[in-house]
């Protein structure tokens, strides 16, 4: 079992400064940020990265093994303030070698005689010219995940060509809820950066989906926007509903206390109408008739 370092309030370490390249603090600038906190991490020793090669059959990337031979796995988070309640937002993560396990043996799959993720397979839908073939569930391919995404779905480290599994046919995909694929990078480096620019906003992986994020998260998009992203993603058919919010108003400390304007007298009705105005009236039921006695 793995123990789990306490976390540090900012990347005061030069390695880690390198490891985030600089994010924590674009992000302790940003106004309402609060609780930046990196779980740092030992490096992994060279026999780890071999034993989960042989135990898989599957050849590590030369970019991850050098990532795992600097800090097994990455954990940074932080949150948000608003009106005194602190409220998690960011997450980054990448399991570690011992959380890199191969997705069709995660236990939430292993109940007896339950379908298996194969029986989704479905060669009616293939990818389109565009874009590259998606994964299998089956043996065609070899899937293991590196971040759970907070219950929205999984970002895997996928093998095309099945077992044994070459370096050179490595891709990273997000699987979302629904179980369906989509293409992120080619390479472990360029997912890394991906990560570490969208500064783990909620459900940033479903920008890179023909759907979009949800307009919850876009409002924290619009708030926090990531280092380099495509506008269109975030604006596109959204105008009318996400309403645009500016930090530095938003987390402004209310100083001034609200006071009620001072009402005026009221005035009578009847000095409200001009003494030309007939009066509509019907006479009431208790005034006396001058024609009978």
């Amino acid at each position: 079992m793995e123990e789990t370092p306490p976390p540090l309030v900012s990347s005061s370490k030069p390695h880690l400064e390198k490891l985030t390249l600089g994010i924590t603090r674009i992000l302790e600038s940003s106004p309402g940020v609060t609780e930046v906190t990196i779980t740092e991490k030992p490096p992994a020793e060279r026999h780890m990265i071999s034993s989960w090669e042989q135990k898989n059959n599957c050849v590590m990337p030369e970019d991850m093994k050098n990532f795992y031979l600097m800090t097994n796995g990455f954990h940074m988070t932080w949150s948000v303030k608003l009106d005194e309640h602190i409220i998690p937002l960011g997450s980054m993560v990448i399991n570690s070698i011992s959380k890199l396990t191969q997705l069709n043996q995660s236990s939430m799959y292993s109940l007896p005689n339950a379908p298996t993720l194969a029986d989704l397979e479905d060669d009616t839908h293939e990818a389109r010219e565009d874009q590259p073939e998606k994964p299998h569930f089956d043996s065609r391919s070899v899937i293991f995940e590196l971040d759970s995404c907070n219950g929205n779905g999984k970002v895997c480290l996928v093998y095309k060509s099945g077992k044994p599994g070459l370096a050179q046919d490595t891709e990273i995909w997000f699987l979302d809820r629904a179980l369906y694929w989509h293409f992120l990078t080619d390479t472990f480096t360029a997912y890394y950066r991906l990560l570490i620019t969208h500064l783990g906003l909620p459900q940033w992986q479903y920008a890179f989906t023909s759907y979009g994020i949800s307009p919850q998260a876009k409002q924290w998009f619009s708030m926090y926007k990531p280092i380099t992203y495509n506008t269109n993603l975030i604006t596109e058919e959204t105008d009318s509903f996400v309403n645009k919010l500016d930090p530095s108003k938003v987390f402004m400390s209310k100083n001034k206390p609200l006071i009620p304007k001072k009402k005026g007298p009221l005035q009578p009705v009847s000095s409200q109408k001009g003494p030309s105005t007939p009066s509509t009236s019907k006479p009431s039921s208790g005034s006396g008739n001058p024609s009978r006695k």
